[in-house]
């Protein structure tokens, strides 16, 4: 029973790495002033695949990848690097207390999970 709590744990802290595609692409290609209907041109691939792949419906194959990588004019890999938000955020003192420990009780309560399944 405790295996089966930590692979669900493990699953729900995964990156969901159709969102991370999909984010970076929509990001890419706003950048370039480029439609979906014309990043799907250049890429050679029809609008609806880059507009799944944007909506986060589908996954793509390499070829693909490699397609939509080369029409951004980036290397592939960052099409899945975590999104990582920039924009500083202001909250409170108290605010910031509260999500520590709670990032704390989380990671305690992982790394205990992974000691007892350890021994």
């Amino acid at each position: 029973m405790d295996n089966i709590r930590l692979l669900i744990n493990m699953k729900a802290i995964r990156p969901n790495l159709r969102l991370i595609l999909a984010t970076n692409l929509k990001k890419h290609r706003k950048m370039l002033n480029l439609s979906q209907e014309k990043l799907a041109e250049i890429a050679n691939l029809s609008w609806q695949t880059v507009n799944s792949i944007e909506c986060h419906r589908t996954w793509v194959s390499d070829k693909t990848l490699e397609s939509l990588a080369d029409a951004l004019k980036i290397d592939t890999y960052q099409l899945l690097l975590p999104v990582i938000d920039i924009e500083p955020k202001t909250i409170s003192h108290t605010e910031a207390v509260k999500k520590l420990v709670k990032i704390k009780r989380v990671f305690d309560d992982s790394f205990n999970e992974i000691v007892n399944v350890i021994k």
